[in-house]
């Protein structure tokens, strides 16, 4: 297998280096590991949309939230809450129980809410705004 890295060169400017020189043995060793990131960009991209990230952030706040409470709480209707809350579940980030005609929606791992928070810290947001522990 040829390696391409070494016809690979960055662009110029602030935060690139003036001569391209790698390690060998750290870029194997690192590219060897990249595989364990596949699928994790859908992930993202989910968690990418403005309407779904506070949906994330509501459900790490309170134990649970009805459909109902979503559509309120975000300012949109039951059937595109629901679209949110299904699309979250299908991704592994949510889980939901019925109870009689409402379904209820919590956050499936406590990893999503360990996630979010290093977020909301990162943006200085962590204190008093943090999700629920």
């Amino acid at each position: 297998m040829q390696d391409d890295l070494a016809s690979w060169r960055p662009a110029g400017g602030q935060g690139s280096c003036e001569v391209f020189g790698y390690d060998p043995e750290k870029v194997q060793r690192r590219r060897r590991e990249l595989h364990v990131t596949e699928g994790m960009a859908d992930l993202f991209k989910v968690l990418a949309d403005d309407t779904r990230l506070k949906l994330v952030y509501a459900l790490c706040r309170e134990d649970e939230l009805c459909v109902c409470d979503v559509a309120t709480i975000l300012g949109i209707t039951n059937a595109n809450a629901s679209h949110h809350l299904r699309l979250l579940s299908h991704m592994g980030l949510a889980a939901s129980r019925r109870e009689g005609k409402m379904v209820f929606y919590r956050l499936q791992s406590p990893h999503v809410r360990h996630l979010l928070q290093e977020v909301l810290r990162l943006y200085g947001r962590g204190e008093s705004g943090g999700c629920a522990e």
